[in-house]
């Protein structure tokens, strides 16, 4: 895809009053861009049409215009921290007891510690990324309606193609505001409907939660022969039917949280329609490698690992080059002692650590000494006990990322400093997972079995024993040591009311051995310059801010 146009498209965005530039939400409004290819040209062709969709998946997975970095999508912050992936990852996991990141990086230990204000520019980064994406998918929407396409002689079998993809960009944007819904509660909100260069109004959690519902409910039952989302596993990693069905089993699993009124019906109604779809667990081993380190190895995109992938982030070595995504996954969680080499990569960034009260949860006695799971930890020269954040030997690695193949082959960038591995955003796993606990919590209709039936499929893969027995808070555990550094953390440990109190982790409130904070910081702050800039927002900012 152009460069100029991608960049064209980032400063419409700034028009529909969703940027992400440093200084605030709506600073350049008004201001022009300069660009060769306009949306009229680009938007009468269908190849041009699927490169910007092409354009709206890569967001999550790189940084900028050019790659590995130069023109960065977003300003105020190193290119390579303001990547979707790298700054979502750190919010739902070096904010819990799973993991610690301990750089001093600007205002980075806060995040650690859960001491961040409205002012840390990693909280910003974060904000900034998902309305950038949910700008570029209004500019996306806007421009693709039957009315525009008709408009550019784009007809027949080749506008319910464009259609298809404008269903999509849909998809895509709910999941940003969902992500708006978890992480902040409210904000600001436009879509293709609002007008260029007006301020965006704010709208509230609840609001939100609400168009989040009716656009996935919308997408839900359409299919690409009329425009709507292709079927479940018709093109890997595309935004497609099961996608929006798993959205829509987080969005009910949370809506107690999010809205105050539980849906675990409907979470049900919709991982059953996941769980019938032809997923499978991956539970094979290869020669060098177990069934579940599969699904996080260079090739699991064409291992059986892709059978249970629902939504992967597509990295490629040679092709998605930057300094988030799996490049910071892979790189962060080796130093010390573990061999690079190893891990597919020419050199470790010594990162990410277990916390003591996570790895006693991995390898206590509910699970098996070789559960794969708890294989992956890595305690040569490292001490359990993290009590120092800077130093990188305190706390167990957990190099669960790896640049090589399920045969022991490094990925395709020879230098080793990209990796091919994709990231796991959805998969069956977490699916089932979440279907026995909103049964557990009440959720009726379940067509797949019990509670205890999905738990157990999860952990024999992975080489533990059968449980005779759940409860609630074996869910909790049982999702902790199977999507662990998965982005799933923080949401859980907030559904099940033990993420700023009741449960206390290292250096959580910034003392050693963690203490109970302010319920307030079960949401984000919306940052300050995103305030200053919009007065649709003065006096909006969430509590304890």
């Amino acid at each position: 895809m152009q460069t100029k146009f991608t960049r064209t498209l980032g400063m419409l965005a700034l028009a529909a009053g969703l940027t992400a530039l440093s200084t605030g939400c709506t600073k350049d409004l008004d201001q022009v861009p300069d660009y060769s290819a306009n949306a009229e040209v680009v938007y009468s062709d269908p190849a041009q049409i699927q490169q910007v969709l092409a354009r709206l998946y890569a967001t999550y997975a790189v940084s900028g215009q050019q790659g590995p970095s130069g023109q960065a999508d977003i300003s105020g912050i190193d290119e390579g921290f303001s990547n979707y992936i790298r700054v979502y990852w750190q919010l739902q996991e070096i904010t819990t007891d799973e993991a610690v990141l301990g750089w001093n990086d600007g205002n980075l230990p806060s995040i650690n510690t859960m001491t961040w204000n409205a002012d840390n520019e990693f909280v910003r980064a974060t904000y900034d990324r998902i309305y950038y994406q949910i700008g570029l998918c209004n500019e996306f929407i806007r421009q693709t309606t039957d009315a525009n396409l008709a408009s550019r002689g784009i007809t027949g079998a080749t506008a319910t193609t464009v259609k298809q993809y404008r269903s999509e960009a849909r998809l895509l944007r709910a999941m940003s505001y969902w992500h708006i819904v978890d992480l902040f509660g409210g904000g600001p909100f436009a879509t293709e409907a609002d007008v260029l260069g007006t301020l965006p109004q704010y709208k509230t959690r609840a609001e939100i939660f609400a168009y989040v519902e009716s656009e996935l409910k919308a997408l839900d039952g359409t299919d690409a022969s009329n425009g709507g989302l292709l079927a479940p596993k018709a093109v890997y990693a595309r935004a497609d039917q099961a996608v929006c069905w798993t959205l829509l089993t987080k969005l009910y699993l949370n809506a107690q949280v999010y809205t105050g009124t539980p849906r675990y019906t409907d979470a049900v109604t919709y991982a059953n329609k996941v769980l019938a779809a032809n997923y499978q667990l991956c539970t094979t081993p290869s020669a060098q490698f177990s069934a579940y380190q599969k699904l996080f190895l260079a090739d699991n995109n064409t291992s059986e690992a892709r059978n249970e992938i629902i939504f992967p982030i597509a990295f490629d070595g040679t092709r998605t080059r930057g300094y988030g995504g799996m490049t910071y996954l892979v790189h962060g969680a080796v130093g010390g002692t573990l061999s690079p080499a190893t891990i597919g990569i020419n050199s470790g960034w010594g990162g990410f650590r277990a916390r003591q009260q996570f790895t006693a949860l991995l390898t206590n006695n509910t699970t098996s000494t070789s559960d794969a799971r708890r294989s992956i930890l890595y305690t040569s020269g490292q001490r359990l006990n993290v009590d120092t954040l800077t130093a990188f030997r305190n706390g167990y690695l957990l190099p669960k990322y790896k640049n090589v193949t399920s045969t022991g082959v490094k990925g395709s960038d020879a230098a080793g400093d990209f990796p091919d591995t994709d990231f796991p955003m959805f998969r069956l796993a977490d699916v089932k997972l979440m279907y026995a606990e909103a049964v557990l919590r009440g959720g009726t209709g379940g067509t797949a079995g019990t509670a205890l039936d999905q738990v157990n499929e999860v952990r024999r893969r992975s080489g533990s024993a059968n449980l005779s027995a759940v409860a609630l808070n074996d869910i909790l555990d049982e999702r902790a040591r199977e999507l662990y550094w998965e982005g799933h953390r923080r949401t859980d440990l907030i559904r099940f009311g033990r993420y700023t109190t009741g449960y206390n982790w290292a250096l959580k409130g910034g003392v050693n051995s963690g203490r109970d904070v302010d319920a307030t910081r079960a949401l984000f702050p919306i940052p300050n310059t995103d305030i200053v800039a919009n007065p649709n927002l003065q006096g909006k900012q969430n509590p304890g801010y």
